[in-house]
Parts: C-alpha cells; structure tokens; sequence
C-alpha cells in the first residue's frame, strides 16, 4: 500500500500480547508510554499520546519527550472508570526542523536571509490556528522583522528563542502523520489496589459451643473486623450445602449425623447458587449484614464457585451441564492427590454452553443487585480463559464497581492468563516465599516486568487451604513477621482468621493443611481474645490507611543490607509526597544487625544530607546523616516501618 508516512512507530510500551488485552489502572494513577519514533534522513520528528474515555468522542494529547537513541516517552492520568483508549502518532515537525537548521546555520556565521523568508511560511500557517490576542501579535511582529533586512540581528536572535521553539511546539503541523493502532487501559475504583480482607466463616461465628452461626452472629462480629483494620470480609460460600457424598470432619468420605460437610460443595435440595443456607438466616438478613457492614467501611467479598455437590437442582434440572460416563455417574471433581467426592465438576464443553455462561452471569448479577462488589473466584484456573473474559466484561460494563479475585494456586502462565483476562487481583506464592532471596526474587518480578501491567497481586500469610510450614507451630514473633511482610510488600493483603492472628496452626503430618479443617466442621472461637498480633495488625493496617506509599506495590526499591537475615525496601507514591522505609528481621528467635543503605538516588538526596525517620510503631524519630546506618531487630519487635521526612 503506497502512503507518504515517513514516521515509524514501533515498540510501544505497555501493551498486552499485542494490545489483545487492556492493561490495569485505579482511578488517578498514571498511565507512562514509551515507543521507538524513527524518520529517514535528519528531520526533526514529534509524537504524542492521545487518549480518551470509552463515553469521550474527543482525542486528548499529552506531547512525547525525546528520550534519545529514537526513544520516546510520554504519559497521561486516567481520571475515572471504565476503559480508556490510547494510540501513539508521530510526525516530521517542519517548522522546528526549519528553526533547528536555521540555528545550525546561524552558529556556523552563514548569512540566512533566505530562510527568514521560508520561515515567514511557517509563521503564516500559525496564524491561521492562533486565537491568543497576544501571540498574534507576537507572530505578526515576527513577520515584519523576518522580512525587513534592517532588523537581521534581532530576527536571528528570535529564531533562537524559546518563545517561537515554544509556538511551534504548541501548534505543531502534523502533515503526514502517523498513527499507532489503538491499545486499551481498564481503570478499576482505589480499592482493586489497595484492599485489606480477612476470611472467616459464617457458620464458626456463634459465640456458644455447638451452634451453627448466623448472619446475626456475623453482625456481631463486624467491629472486631473494623477495630483491627480490615476493609473487606470475605466468607467462603453461604449456599445450601449438598448431602449426598458430604465429606465428614477432617475430610473423610463418610459423613455422620450432624457432621456439616464442606461449603464448596454446593447445593442440595434447599437450592444452588443464589439459596443461602437456612442455618446461616434469611436473604433479608444478608442484605441486613452488608449493609450494617457497608456503614463501617467493610464491604462483604462472596466466594463464586462454579462447581456442584450431586444434589445440586442443576443436574437434574440441567444435565447437560455436566459429563456423564457410561455407567451413568459423574466423574467427582479431582486435583490429584486431593479428591473432592462431594464436588461435581461443571462441564463447559456442552453443547448448551450459552445457556451454562448465561445461567452463571445471571447468578453473579443476582448477588450484585443484592449488594455484593467484591468476589473472590474459587479455582478459575479450572474454567475456560475466555468464559472468564466474557463475563467479567459484562458484569465491568453494568458493574464497574465490582472486584474479582483469582484463587489460582498454580502454574505462573496461568495465573498471568486470569490476570490478562481480566481479574481485578490474585493470589500469589507469597505463602511459600519465606527467605531474604525469594521474597526480593518474587516482588520484583512482580513489579519490574510486564507483569506488574496486568496482574495485582494480593498476599496471603495462609488460607483455609494453607499451612504453610513455617507457621506450623510458629511462635508470636512468626507470625507477626509473615503479616507485616505481606502488609508492606503488597497493598492488597488477606488472613483467614481468627486462625492466624489465634496463632492456631495444628497441621496434618507432612502435609500443609490444618487439622481439625475448619472446611469440614464448625470450629468454636473465643472471638473477644486479644493478643500481640492482633495488636500488631491493627496498627499495621492503620499505618497502611494513613500513607500512601503502602498503598500501591509496584513503587518499590529493595535496600542493601550486609545481613541475610534482614530485608528492607523503600516505598513511595507517585508524586512521593509519601515515602515508607520498612525493614523486617527474617529470624523470629535470635537478635540480627547489619549496616542499611540508604537509596540515595532514589530518595532523591546526596551523601551527608540529614535525613529523619520516625518509626510508625514506637514514634521514635532518627537523624540519620550517612548513607550507612545501623539497624538492630529483636525478635520481640522485628521490623521498622519508617516515614521518611527530608
């Protein structure tokens, strides 16, 4: 195809597979382009990034910077929900290209009469698209002089100015430009990256022993959650749970009379995924529990399992929707070595697979419409990439408050094809990571790499699935390192509690799994107990709400510090009106010291610059003067989170 476009636009950055998919913001962040521009020949060459809205008709442009090398970058803000579109376009700047020979000529003592004439062309074309009164007239005295030989010098010294490099800068012609193909952002509201959960189930609320818990029990409970700092609870699934094949306590295949099964087999006769199970209390009362919950700030997350127990009214009523074998069973849900005899797998290669996808947006919007944003997605790994995809774009394009997490424990492609598909956040391997280097390893390549674009992680020190071992039996010091690790290297964080903060970590031999599997049973809690950890998490969660810096993951710089055992990193927001130095021990029984470096270049000061920090915990404040300084951890208060004032 002939054109005359000489400006090459390539390696656009971020994009997604190709701009496939849209790239990850919260409303008020930044959005920062880089892109190679390159030209034939010597002309000066311009670009911008245009961006607007989905419900905006009207480009915006924010100019390119020459970064050199043919490097370009630029940015721009997104201001509010939903998904915005941004291109790259790159053109021969004439006019500059002019001035710039013109100098070159000027500085080499060429006589340039000739190109004060050809410059008065491009004078011309600016004043055809000048409205300002005062740079009219500024042109037009240009005019005069380019024209008038007795006013050479001072022509020669406007060419040189800054006022006319700024005109042109400001009215570019862009004849012949180019322009990218369109790429995409989705901006979520502030809580896709800074959200604080914690996990508990319903049924285990009541305060007497025995008893199934309830909603109201729940309501109960809803300042304890509030005083420690929590913005979203989460309950594992409220539904009707299935008695056919129910699992018995500690997961064994045979249930006994008052054994409860698990939650996530879901459905019986009472109903499937829109009943709530009659023990837990009427849907007016859920809506009750949300709404008090709301009034406190903490909103309710559900948990969305697209599986069945074999009692659940879809198989009789849709058997179709499942995979039936010769002998007429279904095959139980499996992931080898576990096996789930009380969970029928959905089937999403059935020919009535619309009606399936329609019958599960219909669900989730049956919950939206009660007063539910928040999900938490139970094994989306399991279902098919672009089933996701589908309804999450339908449901953000209703609903864009609503935020979904990834429970996918697996294989790291996958999880970042969840996260490209469009969940809000997902779990990660932090329960795993547990030295100096894996930790550093794992947060960088989750914040330095495109990575960062398209997947916002959330740390969980444990789940109802996860004992991690090294909190199988953990002392205070543990535990309270695990969650301030979390809390700081990433902005969305979770426990399932009262389990953690109870430090209540009995554990299947060999196996990181807890005994007594509150899955399987109803446990009985001593909700109003209070301890050093819960005292530690409910400071480290209003430390969180106060500074900014801790409110987003991807701004981070870990530190040097001559001791494995030590980890520190430098945090901060965009504008860096707040900056956080955190550094924790890694030993939770022996005293650790080491000399930290401070990131000056980064801090943006210079060697002997006086620099104070006050510790958020003790309020204790240093005047550190050196870009070495000694730090010393005791097991009983094992980090410092420091606000850094310059």
């Amino acid at each position: 195809m002939k054109n005359q476009r000489r400006v090459v636009i390539e390696n656009i950055s971020p994009q997604i597979n190709g701009g496939e998919f849209s790239i990850k913001r919260v409303v008020g962040e930044i959005v920062s382009v880089n892109v190679d521009l390159l030209v034939d020949g010597h002309d000066v060459i311009a670009g911008s990034v245009l961006y607007k809205h989905e419900k905006e008709k009207i480009w915006r442009e924010s100019r390119l910077n020459d970064a050199g090398e043919d490097n370009w970058t630029g940015s721009f803000i997104v201001e509010k929900q939903g998904v915005y579109e941004y291109k790259i376009e790159g053109w021969v700047d004439y006019a500059l290209n002019w001035r710039y020979g013109t100098i070159r000529k000027i500085d080499d003592h060429q006589h340039v009469s000739s190109e004060l004439l050809e410059g008065v062309e491009y004078l011309n074309k600016l004043l055809k698209v000048i409205a300002n009164k005062s740079e009219k007239e500024y042109i037009l005295r240009l005019q005069y002089i380019f024209k008038n030989t007795e006013c050479y010098n001072e022509s020669v010294r406007e060419v040189k100015s800054e006022d006319l490099y700024n005109l042109f800068l400001k009215y570019p012609e862009k004849k012949l430009s180019n322009e990218s193909e369109k790429l995409s952002v989705y901006v979520d509201r502030l809580k896709a990256r800074f959200s604080t959960w914690y996990e508990f189930f319903p049924r285990s609320a009541s305060q007497i022993e025995g008893v199934h818990g309830t909603f109201k029990d729940c309501e109960n409970l809803l300042s304890r959650v509030s005083q420690m700092g929590f913005d979203t609870l989460y309950f594992p699934p409220i539904h009707p749970i299935g008695e056919v094949n129910r699992k018995g306590k500690n997961n064994t295949t045979t249930a006994y009379e008052g054994d409860v099964g698990s939650c996530w087999g879901i459905g019986s006769k009472e109903g499937g995924h829109t009943s709530i199970h009659p023990q837990l209390g009427t849907l007016d009362e859920f809506k009750s529990l949300i709404w008090r919950a709301k009034e406190i700030g903490i909103e309710i997350a559900m948990d969305y399992a697209l599986q069945v127990a074999p009692d659940h009214p879809w198989v009789t009523e849709h058997p179709k929707w499942f995979k039936w074998r010769p002998d007429g069973t279904v095959q139980y849900a499996e992931n080898p070595p576990k096996k789930y005899q009380d969970i029928l797998p959905v089937y999403f290669e059935t020919k009535e697979y619309e009606k399936l996808w329609d019958q599960c947006l219909s669900d989730l919007i049956y919950w939206i419409e009660c007063g539910v944003n928040v999900f938490r997605i139970d094994n989306p790994h399991t279902k098919p990439y672009y089933f996701w995809n589908w309804i999450i774009s339908k449901i953000k394009n209703k609903y864009p408050d609503v935020i979904f997490l990834a429970e996918a424990f697996t294989k790291p492609k996958v999880m970042h094809q969840l996260g490209k598909q469009g969940f809000t956040q997902s779990y990660t391997y932090f329960a795993w990571r547990n030295n100096k280097h894996e930790l550093t390893e794992y947060v960088e390549q989750l914040t330095k790499t495109d990575i960062k674009e398209f997947m916002r992680p959330n740390f969980w020190p444990n789940t109802p699935d996860i004992n991690p071992f090294h909190l199988q039996g953990a002392n205070e010091s543990k535990h309270i390192q695990r969650y301030v690790l979390a809390a700081t290297l990433s902005s969305n964080v979770g426990i399932y509690g009262p389990v953690f903060e109870q430090m209540i970590s009995g554990a299947i031999l060999g196996k990181e799994e807890y005994i007594n599997s509150e899955k399987f049973q109803i446990c009985k809690y001593n909700w109003h107990k209070e301890n050093k950890v819960t005292h530690i998490i409910s400071l480290i969660n209003n430390i969180r709400s106060r500074h900014e810096a801790l409110q987003q993951t991807n701004n981070i710089k870990f530190c040097n510090i001559d001791n494995d055992q030590i980890i520190a990193f430098y945090k901060w927001n965009d504008d860096k009106t707040s900056e956080i130095l955190v550094v924790i021990s890694l030993d939770d029984h022996y005293m650790q010291q080491g000399w930290l470096q401070l990131p000056l270049h980064e801090l943006g000061i210079w060697k002997g610059h006086n620099l104070t920090v006050t510790d958020l915990i003790t309020h204790s404040a240093y005047e550190w003067a050196d870009e070495y300084n000694f730090i010393e951890l005791h097991p009983s208060m094992s980090f410092h989170i420091f606000a850094i004032n310059k």
